[in-house]
């Protein structure tokens, strides 16, 4: 018995079908994979990593920074202090404005603090008219035994003091008058003695 060969509809003979053929209506699967991995692999090669850095033109880089300025010193300082040399111990004046609840205060120191600011900022400005230091530290210090030591602290180290006192006093010049700072103890007027 001779197996039976397909035949078209005008009796030719049909060629047998590759696999791929033979799939039939199934020939659109195999496209859609390849477009898919076309796509994905462009996705890919667009991405920087980030989901919304699709299609994203990278920065370019920052210039680099300007070299810091360098602060020079006048080697003929009125310290006497080389260049870069900070005092070890200094002397200095000062006034102090306390308030209720200020560190130290006395029972009778009844002003606000916002008070004591106010009062600080009027010795600063008497001293700044050209009125003696030791007289406004006469008229102004709430410290005890301060207006008849003329507010002097003779000659102390950094660490001796609260920082933001140390801090102010250590910054300036001899002769100097700091502005109004606030310690735990009050609002003081600096001037450096030496």
């Amino acid at each position: 018995m001779v197996p039976a060969v397909p035949l078209d509809l005008r009796g030719r003979r049909v060629p047998a079908k590759t696999p791929l053929q033979d799939m039939g209506k199934h020939r659109f699967v195999p496209f859609c994979t390849w477009v898919l991995a076309i796509v994905t692999c462009a996705l890919f090669a667009a991405c920087d990593g980030t989901l919304t850095g699709i299609g994203r033109v990278p920065r370019p880089p920052e210039p680099p920074l300007p070299p810091a300025p360098v602060e020079t010193v006048d080697p003929a300082s009125p310290t006497g202090l080389k260049p870069n040399e900070e005092a070890t111990e200094i002397s200095a004046q000062h006034l102090l404005v306390m308030y209720e609840g200020s560190k130290s205060a006395p029972k009778s120191i009844k002003r606000t603090r916002a008070e004591a600011r106010i009062r600080a900022t009027e010795a600063l400005d008497a001293v700044k008219r050209g009125q003696d230091f030791d007289k406004v530290v006469s008229a102004y210090t709430d410290e005890p035994g301060g207006a008849a030591r003329r507010g002097a602290l003779g000659k102390f180290t950094r660490d001796k003091m609260v920082k933001a006192f140390s801090d102010a006093a250590f910054a300036l010049e001899v002769g100097e008058i700091s502005a109004v700072i606030e310690s735990p103890f009050g609002f003081h007027v600096i001037r450096r003695v030496e």
